[in-house]
């Protein structure tokens, strides 16, 4: 793959194994740009993540969906209140919409007849559901569509990364020393996909007095902007651990947080390329 490559195949003259792997998106659909969330491990609230950035970019005006690949391990249609299952007719899939900021969310809780069941499917059925996400899913207008990926560097993640025209990463973590090694492999597996890493958010990296307002960092001394330059990542944020996050989301209620934390990573986001879409 080209290091100018812009997931365009129609119009490219190189000869790379990826040229026919990005899938065309469902004809009535129109996504802009494609933002994956990824973490090197589990644990670290990158679902949470994910919904904060797809409500901070839908409350400036865009038109938003959220993608959740995390097949088996679903939490996104939780956080915003959402337990009708998706209609779908011959034309695709049609997507649920949020409450407030009218998010668009597809995902595999919302097509279970029992949410609670447990997927137990092997790692090739689970990549094609991901892909039909993609293809047979009728996003419409969609200026940001964020897609919420399992932890690790597996089947999932590199399916999104081959089949979708992914025009950025944000990279999830928390503030263990360990965890630096972990953001390295994520960082090396963007990179040898060549896609951008637009930002670096650093969940539960202090507890805030309710007081004094003095920053206690519980796991050890905040170090998410040494961990962005040493990458190369332009963005990072610092998320506290809070309790009022943990309210909204297990009422549903994401919609409503309250906070700035991510807003340098959504400055960054809204400069990413737009690659053309097949």
């Amino acid at each position: 793959m080209s290091e100018n490559c812009t997931h365009d195949c129609s119009s490219c003259k190189e000869d790379c194994a990826s040229r026919s792997l990005i899938e065309k998106q469902n004809e009535l659909s129109n996504v802009k740009k494609v933002i994956g969330v990824v973490s090197g491990k589990g644990g670290v609230g990158k679902s949470m993540v994910t919904s904060m950035l797809a409500v901070t970019m839908a409350r400036r005006g865009f038109k938003v969906g959220i993608l959740d690949a995390d097949i088996t391990g679903p939490s996104i249609p939780k956080m915003f209140k959402l337990d009708r299952r998706l209609d779908c007719d011959n034309t695709g899939i049609y997507p649920a919409v949020t409450a407030k900021e009218k998010i668009k969310v597809v995902s595999l809780n919302l097509l279970l007849e029992d949410p609670s069941s447990p997927v137990v499917w092997r790692g090739p059925i689970i990549a094609g559901t991901v892909k039909q996400f993609w293809t047979d899913v009728i996003w419409g207008d969609v200026d940001y569509l964020f897609v919420d990926m399992p932890p690790g560097t597996g089947d999932v993640p590199l399916t999104v990364f081959q089949s979708l025209p992914v025009d950025g990463i944000v990279v999830v973590t928390s503030p263990q020393e360990l965890v630096t090694m972990i953001v390295e492999k994520a960082v090396n597996m963007a990179k040898l996909m060549n896609i951008p890493i637009v930002g670096l958010a650093q969940n539960m990296s202090y507890v805030e007095c309710p007081k004094c307002k003095e920053k206690i960092y519980v796991f050890g001394e905040n170090n998410v902007e040494d961990t962005a330059k040493k990458f190369g990542i332009k963005s990072s944020a610092s998320l506290p651990i809070s309790k009022d996050y943990a309210t909204v989301a297990d009422r549903g209620l994401m919609e409503l947080f309250e906070g700035d934390y991510l807003d340098s990573i959504a400055d960054e986001i809204e400069k990413t390329e737009n690659k053309k879409q097949n």
